[in-house]
C-alpha cells in the first residue's frame, strides 16, 4: 500500500500538487542552466551604439572613423592597408596594447571574405598619462590604428567589384571618468583601380611608430625586479632619460622618475623604479607588477625619446618570483603596499597566498561561504522546492533519500564548477568577467523572470503539470527522483550564483590567481558547502524527525511559496530596468503577462482550450517579435548621473583615476562595489549605508563616497575588484592617503565601518 492510499483525500490531493510543482520545476530547470551558457555568447558579443553600421561612429567622446589606403589595388598578392581612426574631444584618451597601470586597450574584430586575412595592430607610439599616482600608456588628439589585409588568390570581389569589410570595435575612453564604447563599421573598398586619399594619414602614423633596434637587450630577474639593458641606440639619446613602454601587460610597474629627456645619472646598476646611462648602454629597472599572472622569455620594448622611438625585444634571464607573493606585492607596488582586510576576510590581508596551507585555508572559506549562501535572500525562492521536498521524506526508502541527497549535491557541485570553469575560460580570451556575470545579460534575467512566473503559477494553483504535458513526461519526476534531485541543484545553483556570502569574496578573487584544478576545487568547495544540509537532512535520521508530518499544510504551503516566486518576478524585472531602461521592463512585463495568458488557456478544457491557446499564442507571438528586442537591447548610462543619492550623503560614480584624485586632495574615499541584482548589496545599502550615525561620520571626516555599479558589464571595476583581490559584489573599500586600503566584510557592520572611520 502506498503512503498517499493512507491519507484522506485532502492530503492525497495536497501531495499531487506537490508532485506537479517539483516536476515542473525540474522541467524548466533547463532552461535555466542554457541561458547562462547563453550569457557567454552575449558577453562574447559587445554591444554596439550605431545600429546601423557606417564608416564612422560618434559619440561625445570620440568620433571613430574606417578607411583604407590601397594605393596599388586590390590583388592577389597585394596588401591593403586599413585604419580605425579615433578622434579624441580635449582631455579624453584611449588606450595602447599595454594601458599600464589601468585601463583597456582598443580590440578590433573583422569581418572578412574568403582569401583575405587581417594582420595585427600596427601600434604608433604612445603617450605616458598620468592620472594622480597612475601611469597610463594611450593616446589622445588623433590617433590611427593600421591594420594589414594581405589578400590570396581565393579571394573573389562582391558583384559591384568591391572589397567589403566589417569591423566590430570596443575602446575605453577616459577622463577622470571611463565609458567603455563600442561600434560596427562597414567599408567598402573598390577592388580595380587605387585608393589612396588617405596616405597622408598612414604615412603620418608609420613616422610615429618606433622601428626596430639594429642593437641587442637583454632582461635580468634579480629578486622582484626585471632590469632591462639595451645597446645600440643612437649617441644622441646617451645620456639621457629614454621613456619605456612595455608591449606585455602585467609583467612590469611603470618607472616613474626623472623626466624624459633629462640627464640620467651613470651609476653602475640602477635601483628599483630609475634607469642609468653607462658607457652608451641604457638600463632600467622595472618593479615585477602585483597583478602578474605569468612569465615570459621575452620582453617586447619599446624606448622613446621626443618624436623618434624604437622597438627592442629584451630576452629574459634568471629565476621569476611566485606569483602573488607578498614580497613581490609589497616591491612592486609601493603606493598600495597591501589591503588590509576586516571581518571574514582578514586572513588574505597583505597580499595573494600562494602555499598549499593558504589554498586548503581558501577552500575551508569557501565550504563555510558555501554554508552561509543558503541563507541569503537571494536563495529563499529555491527553499521553497527544498521545504516541499522535504515534507515528503518518509515515503521513501532511507537509500533512496540518501541517493536523492548525492544527486542534488552532485547538481550543485558539478554546476558551480561549470559556472567557475566559464568564468575562467572566459577571462582567458580577454572577457572582464567576475563572478555574477550572467545576470549583466538582459537575456538571462528575462529567462530568468519567466521561469519564476511559470513557478508562482503553478505554486498558486493556476495550471498543473500533466495538464499541459504528456502523461510520459508529466510523470518523469515521480519515476526518476534521482534525477529530479540533480536538475533541483542546478536551480539551486542558477539563483544563487549571483549572491557572495562571508568569506566567499576573499574565496573568489583568489581563485581567479590559480591554476585552474586549484581554482575549480575552490568552486567545488563552495557548491558542496551549498548543498551540505540537504545532503545531511537525507543521510542523518536526526533531520528527518524533525520534519513535520505530511498533511494538508503542505498545500497551504505550496499556494504561500508562490507569492516568494513573484516577489523574486519583480526583483529581476527591476535588475531589467537597469540594464535596459524602463522600455525593456515593460517589455518584459508585457511578455510575461502573455506568457501566462498562454499558459491559463492550456489548462482549460473542451473547444474553448483550442480556442483560447490559439489566440493567445499567436497574441504572444506578434508581441516577442513586436517587442522582444526592447529587453535585449542595452540602454545607454550617462556616467555623470550613474550613481544614486538614496540617502543624504551625496554618492558620485567611480571611474578609474578618481581615488588618486580625492587622496591627493585630502579626501579619505569609501568605495560601494554593487549591482542591481545583487540582493545582498541592496540590502547594505538599505541598512549599514542608510545608517545615521554611519553617515554623519562620514561627513564628518569629509569622506568622498564613490559607488562603482557593476550591473552592466564594466571592464574596469572588474579590474578594480582583481586589485582588491576580489572577483564579485559586494566589496567595500575605504582609502586614505599613505596607508593600505581596508576591505569590509561583503555583509557590512555598521559599528565595524564608525571603529575603522574614527581611526582617520
Amino acid at each position: 500500500m502506498t503512503f498517499t492510499s493512507r491519507l484522506p483525500a485532502l492530503r492525497a490531493g495536497a501531495m499531487r500538487t506537490l508532485l506537479s510543482a517539483r516536476q515542473f520545476a525540474t522541467f524548466l530547470i533547463a532552461a535555466c542552466a542554457i541561458s547562462t551558457g547563453a550569457s557567454a555568447q552575449i558577453l562574447l558579443k559587445s554591444t554596439l551604439q550605431n545600429s546601423d553600421p557606417s564608416a564612422v561612429v560618434q559619440t561625445d567622446q570620440v568620433r571613430a572613423e574606417l578607411f583604407a589606403h590601397a594605393p596599388d589595388g586590390v590583388g592577389s598578392g597585394k596588401t591593403v592597408w586599413l585604419g580605425l581612426q579615433i578622434k579624441h574631444q580635449p582631455h579624453w584618451h584611449t588606450y595602447w596594447k599595454n594601458p599600464g597601470d589601468s585601463g583597456l586597450p582598443t580590440v578590433l574584430q573583422w569581418t572578412l571574405p574568403a582569401g583575405v586575412t587581417a594582420g595585427d595592430i600596427a601600434w604608433p607610439t604612445p603617450q605616458r598619462i598620468t592620472i594622480g599616482s597612475l601611469a597610463n600608456y594611450g593616446f589622445g588628439d588623433t590617433i590611427l590604428l593600421p591594420v594589414p589585409l594581405v589578400i590570396d588568390k581565393g579571394f573573389a570581389p562582391t558583384p559591384g567589384g568591391d572589397l567589403e569589410v566589417k569591423l566590430a570595435a570596443s575602446w575605453l575612453v577616459c577622463r577622470q571618468e571611463c565609458i567603455p564604447q563600442d561600434g560596427n563599421f562597414v567599408l567598402k573598398v573598390p577592388a580595380k583601380g587605387s585608393t589612396g586619399s588617405h596616405g597622408s594619414d598612414f604615412e603620418a602614423t608609420r613616422a610615429a611608430s618606433p622601428t626596430e633596434l639594429s642593437g641587442s637587450s637583454t632582461a635580468k630577474l634579480t629578486g622582484n625586479s626585471l632590469t632591462v639593458i639595451v645597446s645600440g641606440l643612437p649617441a644622441s639619446w646617451q645620456g639621457r632619460a629614454l621613456q619605456p613602454f612595455p608591449e606585455t601587460t602585467n609583467i612590469t610597474e611603470p618607472i616613474t622618475s626623472p623626466q624624459t629627456g633629462d640627464a640620467v645619472s651613470s651609476d653602475a646598476t640602477p635601483s628599483p623604479g630609475k634607469q642609468v646611462w653607462q658607457g652608451g648602454i641604457w638600463s632600467a629597472s622595472f618593479p615585477l607588477s602585483v597583478q602578474r599572472e605569468g612569465t615570459t622569455d621575452k620582453l617586447p620594448i619599446v624606448l622613446a625619446l621626443g618624436a623618434q622611438s624604437l622597438r627592442t625585444v629584451a630576452t629574459v634571464s634568471g629565476t621569476w618570483p611566485p606569483l602573488g607573493s607578498a614580497a613581490a606585492t609589497q616591491a612592486s607596488a609601493p603606493s598600495v603596499p597591501g589591503v588590509v582586510a576586516t571581518g571574514p576576510a582578514a586572513q588574505y590581508a597583505g597580499g595573494q597566498p600562494s602555499d598549499w596551507s593558504s589554498w586548503m585555508l581558501a577552500i575551508g572559506a569557501a565550504l563555510l561561504g558555501g554554508m552561509i549562501l543558503n541563507l541569503m535572500p537571494c536563495v529563499l525562492p529555491v527553499l521553497a522546492i527544498k521545504v516541499l521536498g522535504f515534507s515528503r521524506h518518509s515515503e521513501h526508502s532511507r537509500g533512496s533519500q540518501r541517493a536523492q541527497g548525492l544527486a542534488y549535491t552532485l547538481g550543485v557541485v558539478l554546476s558551480f564548477v561549470s559556472l567557475g570553469a566559464l568564468m575562467l575560460a572566459l577571462r582567458a580570451t580577454g572577457e572582464q568577467l567576475g563572478w555574477g556575470f550572467q545576470l549583466q545579460s538582459p537575456a538571462v534575467v528575462a529567462t530568468l523572470a519567466a521561469l519564476f512566473t511559470l513557478l508562482g503559477l503553478n505554486l498558486a494553483g493556476l495550471f498543473e503539470v500533466g495538464s499541459l504535458l504528456p502523461h510520459s513526461v508529466a510523470s518523469l519526476q515521480a519515476r526518476h527522483p534521482v534525477v529530479d534531485a540533480f536538475l533541483s541543484g542546478v536551480l539551486a545553483v542558477a539563483i544563487a550564483s549571483p549572491c557572495t556570502a562571508p568569506f566567499m569574496g576573499a574565496s573568489l578573487g583568489y581563485a581567479i590567481s590559480l591554476p585552474a584544478m586549484q581554482a575549480l576545487a575552490i568552486f567545488a568547495a563552495l557548491g558542496l558547502g551549498l548543498a551540505l544540509p540537504f545532503l545531511a537532512a537525507a543521510w542523518v535520521p536526526a533531520f528527518g524527525h524533525m520534519l513535520p508530518r505530511p498533511g494538508a499544510w503542505m498545500d497551504t504551503l505550496r499556494r504561500f511559496m508562490a507569492f516568494p516566486m513573484l516577489a523574486t518576478v519583480i526583483w529581476l524585472v527591476w535588475v531589467l530596468g537597469h540594464l535596459s531602461g524602463v522600455d525593456g521592463a515593460g517589455a518584459l512585463l508585457a511578455l510575461l503577462l502573455g506568457m501566462s495568458l498562454v499558459v491559463w488557456s492550456l489548462g482549460l478544457n473542451g473547444r474553448s482550450r483550442v480556442i483560447f491557446a490559439i489566440f493567445s499564442i499567436a497574441a504572444l507571438a506578434a508581441l516577442t517579435g513586436a517587442i522582444g528586442p526592447l529587453i535585449t537591447k542595452i540602454e545607454e548610462v550617462n556616467p555623470s548621473t550613474q550613481a544614486s543619492t538614496g540617502n543624504a550623503t551625496t554618492w558620485q560614480a567611480w571611474a578609474p583615476g578618481r581615488v588618486e584624485t580625492e587622496l591627493a586632495a585630502g579626501h579619505p574615499v569609501f568605495i560601494d562595489f554593487t549591482a542591481a541584482w545583487c540582493i545582498t548589496c541592496q540590502y547594505n545599502k538599505k541598512t549599514t549605508l542608510a545608517n545615521a550615525d554611519v553617515l554623519a561620520d562620514l561627513r564628518a571626516r569629509q569622506v568622498t563616497l564613490l559607488r562603482a555599479d557593476w550591473t552592466r558589464r564594466d571592464p574596469a571595476i572588474t579590474v578594480a575588484l582583481e586589485q582588491l583581490g576580489r572577483s564579485g559584489v559586494p566589496v567595500y573599500v575605504l582609502h586614505q592617503a599613505g596607508k593600505p586600503p581596508v576591505v569590509f566584510s561583503e555583509i557590512l557592520d555598521a559599528q565595524e565601518l564608525r571603529a575603522t572611520l574614527a581611526k582617520l
